[in-house]
């Protein structure tokens, strides 16, 4: 493998893993409050969708990005209500959302089917000017990407070094220990929710304005269950997730590359690939008590009499 090859996979990690590191950091602040959403692949099709059909009309990105992260918060706060108010279980909401969310996606979107959309600019990373354009071309990236590693770093800093993440945590282990100590679960978990929400519009928003620049049904390709998978294996920290979206995302670059390559084996068996390594790599981590899952992750809190 030539090392033109090997930095084009490196690039193409790079820029597909952004949008699932922020599914997962998003899924990691929401699981934290004690919610698995399995919905997320609907919330980001949602965004997705809106996201495309706002910069098309409007010709500016930037909108389209402003809008794909409403769209997150609002299909997120409404699984919350489902879970949170009306105190649904969670399993059954979330797949009621992600069904939803492909037929609000598809209506949504049925007009710009296929249709090219203004996208964001790209950036050279800084000192790489003297390289030749042939391997430069390869890391020009967008904003969402340069931010992609400070926003989990942001992510990390509120759960762990903020009371407002000690609180998140503390809901997440036993809600009503939490509200023996004078935090309202309920509005902590909203509060999660909708920081979720907005991170799965960002990650749609860069996989439609940034990334494919074009919109089709069920483009999200199940990242909204991977990106679950991946808050496992990232054991619930923000900054482990990093490392678990760039894994699958080369997974993803590699199998693409050997099938680019002519490699005589199945296209069946290489695509495959980034999810066998994803189970792979949960086996291999393993559990640990020390980086267990939120002690009330999927239970619904029925609130004191």
């Amino acid at each position: 493998m030539t090392l033109l090859a090997i930095l084009g996979i490196i690039s193409s990690a790079i820029y597909s893993g952004t949008s699932l590191l922020y599914a997962t950091l998003g899924e990691v602040v929401g699981e934290r409050a004690g919610i698995v959403n399995l919905g997320l692949e609907g919330v980001m099709l949602v965004s997705a969708a809106v996201g495309v059909a706002v910069t098309s009309r409007t010709g500016n990105p930037y909108l389209g990005i402003l809008a794909a992260l409403l769209a997150g918060v609002l299909m997120n706060l409404l699984f919350g209500y489902l879970v949170i108010t009306r105190k649904a279980n969670q399993l059954a909401s979330g797949l009621a959302t992600m069904f939803l969310g492909f037929g609000v996606s598809a209506l949504i979107g049925k007009d710009v089917v296929g249709v090219r959309i203004a996208a964001l600019p790209r950036l050279l990373l800084p000192g790489l000017e003297g390289l030749p354009r042939v391997y430069s071309s390869l890391f020009r990236f967008d904003i969402l990407v340069f931010l992609a590693v400070p926003v989990a770093i942001l992510v990390w800093w509120l759960l762990f070094r903020t009371r407002w993440g000690l609180g998140v945590r503390a809901v997440g282990e036993n809600a009503d220990i939490a509200y023996a100590s004078g935090r309202n679960p309920l509005w902590l978990r909203y509060q999660a929710l909708l920081v979720a929400g907005l991170l799965s519009g960002l990650a749609a928003a860069h996989l439609t304005i940034a990334y494919t620049m074009t919109w089709t049904e069920y483009m999200t390709g199940g990242r909204g269950f991977i990106a679950v998978a991946l808050v496992i294996f990232s054991k619930w920290h923000p900054l482990r997730a990093i490392a678990g979206a760039l894994i699958f995302s080369a997974a993803v670059a590699l199998q693409l590359a050997l099938q680019a390559a002519g490699v005589q084996v199945s296209p069946f068996l290489l695509d495959t690939l980034p999810y066998v390594l994803t189970i792979l790599a949960l086996i291999a981590w393993g559990g640990t008590r020390r980086h267990s899952a939120p002690a009330s992750l999927g239970r619904v809190y029925l609130g004191t009499e």
